[in-house]
């Protein structure tokens, strides 16, 4: 009789607490929902030098700014501008005088005094605060827009995000370029939003279109 054999069982490993291994990161929409840490802010975009050069030194405040609090400088248009349109609005009142004159006196039709009248009244009106509204007149560059503001009795503040502007264009018409200024202009899908900064300089309309193009392919981008 003989004794039955029995197979080893093979050795197992020694049992060791293996370190799970880390789990991919959550995306940033991801981690902010959950209460994660959020991700980086935005900073301000950098601000050329030549924007405060040759411009008004001190921007009218609106008396009820502290409504609406807005973190950053002020920028300026340029005095030129105010020439400019000085030099154009009397163009106009010459042009409307001769009218009067050869239409009243020539031609007889006494009754183009009135409209006439009333045509140089408002443009001598717009002369007389043009000063002030140019001096009311400024932009600021923030960390996700750009905020634009005008206006002395009716005023209007507009924000623009850079991710939003889908077309940042110069346009200067003859007077303009005698005096060295330009109009900038952007122009947003919203037809309400877009915004034009007259009075700017022309290296202050450049610079300042080169960095709005800047910043908007970085804000599109995610960057």
């Amino acid at each position: 009789m003989t004794e039955s054999q029995t197979t080893p069982e093979p050795a197992r490993p020694p049992h060791t607490d293996a370190p799970t291994p880390p789990l991919p990161p959550l995306p940033a929409e991801q981690a902010a929902a959950l209460g994660g840490p959020a991700p980086a802010a935005h900073t301000a975009p950098h601000t050329p030098a030549v924007l405060d050069e040759g411009t008004f030194t001190q921007i009218r405040e609106p008396r009820n700014e502290g409504r609406l609090p807005l973190d950053g400088d002020w920028h300026q248009i340029s005095p030129k501008y105010v020439i400019s349109q000085t030099v154009q609005n009397a163009i106009f009142v010459a042009i409307v005088v001769v009218a009067m004159l050869v239409v009243g006196l020539v031609l007889e039709q006494h009754w183009v005094w009135w409209p006439g009248g009333v045509v140089l009244a408002i443009t001598i009106v717009t002369q007389i605060v043009l000063p002030r509204q140019a001096r009311a007149l400024g932009y600021m560059l923030r960390e996700d827009d750009i905020v634009f503001r005008k206006g002395i009795l009716w005023q209007r503040v507009v924000a623009v995000p850079y991710g939003r502007m889908q077309l940042v264009d110069i346009t200067h018409g003859p007077m303009d370029r005698a005096f060295g200024i330009a109009k900038l202009k952007m122009v947003t899908a919203a037809a309400t939003t877009g915004v034009e900064i007259p009075g700017l300089s022309q290296p202050a309309a450049e610079a300042l279109r080169d960095t709005l193009i800047q910043v908007a392919e970085t804000r599109r981008t995610g960057l």
